[in-house]
């Protein structure tokens, strides 16, 4: 799988909604949480996860009712 970093809105998410999220099973469209940075103050979530693409970043999103600002792949230094 490809690790893809994502930004959009934190709206009405509560860090213990992240948190569950962040636990969730890969889901249909392939998308698995890594991990999930957010800032209440600037209203954003930065979520890191496995996925076959881009294209199921946002449908991962899109079917939470969250529109995705936008998705890059990343790499790591980490093994």
């Amino acid at each position: 799988m490809t690790r893809y970093i994502d930004q959009h809105k934190m709206g009405s998410m509560t860090p213990e909604m992240l948190r569950k999220m962040q636990n969730e099973p890969r889901d249909e469209f392939g998308v698995l949480h890594h991990e999930i940075f957010f800032n209440k103050e600037d209203d954003k979530v930065w979520c890191v996860v496995d996925a076959p693409d881009k294209e199921a970043v946002k449908k991962h999103h899109s079917n939470a009712g969250v529109e995705v600002e936008w998705v890059h792949e990343i790499e790591s230094t980490l093994d």
